[in-house]
């Protein structure tokens, strides 16, 4: 009863860590056009049907009924919707704002994402979770957060260790001799499998494991399986310890992951048009979803690194230059401020509706294989 507790905690978590990203998001566009003096007609949390609503001078603020993320209305987004509106009222429209007003709110919800993501990545840093760095340090190889050390950096989920060792303990001895990581792993070999070795058999004898975990030195024993990949017995560990941050290498060992990850996320974006093998690989909001659980149960620090990571790519991907993503808002602002004059809502999205359309051609291809691989 108490895992399944635990289950549907971890996933009530999950959605609520997503949809606060989103929520963030809007309320940095929501931010920023109070700002510079747009009129917001409404900031709402969650999507109607309304559920509760109030007005605070012309705002109003509601809730919905639909707990997928929110947002906000700006009067006059088009030209087109101020021709009927008081001119009190549709000069402070976004259409009739300077462009660098308009860039400016457009960017403040990507830009909240971006500082969603550096403040989790530089928390992760500075707290030291040698999980958490981990994790980090596999989303950006050229971090260099980690050194060599007999301490158990991670362990990998159904492999001999997972039910013995855990992150952070730190191997003294291996069969009574003390070891450093170089003759840990040989230790480890040392306990072949019963006969020739085949791929997964278990050792014929059991590692005898001093760990010195929380101030405790404990006494633990585990059985070794050979790997054929590696050519050798395994116990599923991988070994290091994080090296330590102040806060100024933190943000900028956060702000390095980051460029790192977004360089990954624009490659792979082209690599997803380009082959289908990639293709397979893509996951709609149901497989991302399914990850951010795991890593939610996997434990705090490891799911501090994936909000980061999501938060990271819903800035990349809507600073992509097709309406109506931010990008798109924003390079027509940029195109009517060095044409000197409005540029046509139809004009707009003819040139948007090609990216739209490979957009949403990856979105349906990410649905199609969550629901393979929830299929089976």
């Amino acid at each position: 009863m108490a895992a399944c507790e635990d289950g549907r905690m971890s996933w009530v978590l999950t959605i609520l860590g997503i949809m606060a990203l989103i929520v963030l998001h809007e309320l940095g566009h929501f931010g920023m056009a109070k700002a510079v003096g747009m009129r917001v007609e409404r900031f709402s949390l969650f999507f109607p049907p309304t559920i509760a609503r109030f007005r605070l001078g012309e705002t109003e603020y509601a809730l919905g009924s639909i707990p997928a993320g929110g947002y906000v209305k700006i009067t006059g987004m088009s030209p087109d919707e101020l021709k009927d509106v008081d001119l009190r009222v549709a000069v402070r429209g976004y259409s009739m704002l300077a462009p660098w007003k308009r860039i400016a709110v457009i960017l403040a919800g990507p830009g909240m994402n971006l500082l969603i993501a550096l403040a989790l990545f530089s928390a992760v840093l500075l707290s030291g979770s040698v999980a958490g760095v981990g994790s980090l340090n596999r989303l950006d190889p050229s971090l260099h957060s980690l050194r060599a050390s007999t301490s158990v950096l991670e362990v990998v989920k159904g492999e001999p260790a997972q039910r013995v060792l855990r992150s952070g303990d730190k191997i003294a001895a291996i069969d009574g001799a003390p070891v450093t990581v170089t003759s840990a792993r040989a230790r480890i070999d040392a306990h072949a499998c019963a006969g020739a070795p085949k791929n997964g058999c278990r050792a014929a004898t059991p590692v005898r494991l001093t760990v010195n975990r929380a101030g405790r030195t404990l006494t633990l024993s585990l059985f070794p399986r050979y790997n054929a990949e590696a050519k050798r017995m395994l116990v599923g560990v991988g070994f290091g310890s994080v090296k330590s941050y102040g806060a100024l290498a933190a943000a900028g060992g956060a702000a390095g992951a980051m460029w790192h990850a977004t360089t990954e996320t624009l490659t792979g974006f082209v690599r997803a048009l380009t082959s289908s093998k990639t293709r397979h690989e893509v996951s709609s909001i149901v497989g991302i979803t399914k990850d951010a659980h795991e890593t939610v149960q996997a434990g705090a620090s490891y799911a501090l690194v994936f909000l980061g990571y999501i938060s990271l790519v819903l800035a990349v991907i809507n600073l992509f230059p097709f309406l109506p993503l931010d990008g798109g808002h924003v390079l027509w602002s940029v195109g009517e401020k060095l044409r000197g004059k409005r540029i046509s809502l139809a004009a707009m999205y003819r040139f948007s509706s090609v990216g739209i359309v490979l957009l949403f051609f990856l979105v349906i291809n990410g649905v199609s294989n969550d629901i393979g691989r929830l299929g089976g």
